[in-house]
């Protein structure tokens, strides 16, 4: 059987949390991700009926029994798991309609998937509902979106276009747009189940106060996804306080829309100029 950490999920794992710490998102052990892993991919690397413990999931998800989870440890530093991945990261089998995880390789120490697993979970639930290709929910601490949480309108719609308006880039990046969730208490499933609802109809979820929550078919999508994101933010960071002489129009968003061939979010924008 193959060496798992050779795994192109494992390595593609280990280089993202790695760059997430770099970028500075995961301070600590802030943050989390988790890849969803085709069983077949498993089985190259692992002995499917080898189950070294159980763990409980504390919630119902039951349209992703069966499915396997590479995901980061509670407690656990990003920047520590290029060092040691089998004792930061787990790969797990959901079973139980979602009430167990089985741990299949990982938590070597003892230690046990994030905090926020059933925010992960009841994400990629939501996502898989509207993509069915959808493989990543990410969490992180992006500076300048924590920032603006604390200067600007959490109107989704206005927080929104305040985005797209910084970079170019951004209608096309996330056309669906921004969600945000105001405060609350993180590690519960109440966040989880809020993040879920607002994880259908945007990839892009943001907990004031927090950090955000991206959700993708990749790693790198959803990294990307992120970043972009945030280089807005940070841009509305550095400009807010000053008189605003010019911005990216509706109509010259409209001119993205056309060329890059992508759906806005519905009523983000103003109705085309005839």
């Amino acid at each position: 059987m193959k060496n798992i950490l050779t795994a192109p999920f494992m390595v593609e794992m280990i280089r993202t949390a790695t760059n997430m710490y770099d970028h500075g998102w995961d301070e600590r052990n802030g943050g989390n991700i988790s890849l969803m892993v085709d069983e077949d991919e498993v089985a190259k690397y692992l002995d499917l009926n080898s189950v070294l413990r159980e763990i409980p999931t504390g919630f119902d998800a039951s349209t992703l029994d069966g499915k396997y989870f590479l995901v980061t440890g509670t407690g656990k530093y990003f920047k520590n798991v290029q060092y040691a991945p089998e004792v930061n990261l787990g790969l797990i089998r959901v079973t139980d309609s979602g009430r167990t995880a089985q741990l299949l390789w990982g938590y070597a120490d003892g230690g046990k998937f994030t905090s926020e697993l059933p925010a992960h979970l009841m994400s990629h639930a939501a996502r898989l509902a509207v993509d069915p290709e959808n493989r990543v929910v990410m969490h992180c601490h992006p500076g300048n979106l924590l920032a603006m949480t604390y200067v600007h309108d959490l109107n989704e719609k206005a927080f929104t276009r305040t985005l797209w308006q910084m970079c170019t880039e951004c209608i096309v990046v996330f056309p669906d747009g921004v969600n945000v969730l105001p405060w609350m208490l993180c590690g519960t499933n109440e966040i989880g189940i809020a993040t879920a609802e607002k994880m259908g109809s945007a990839r892009l979820v943001v907990w004031s106060q927090h950090g955000i929550y991206g959700a993708g078919k990749d790693l790198d999508e959803t990294f990307g996804l992120i970043e972009t994101a945030e280089k807005a933010a940070e841009i509305y960071m550095k400009i807010a306080h000053l008189p605003l002489l010019t911005t990216i129009t509706d109509d010259q968003l409209w001119l993205l829309v056309d060329r890059f061939e992508v759906e806005p979010r519905e009523g983000y924008l103003a109705p085309r100029q005839a």
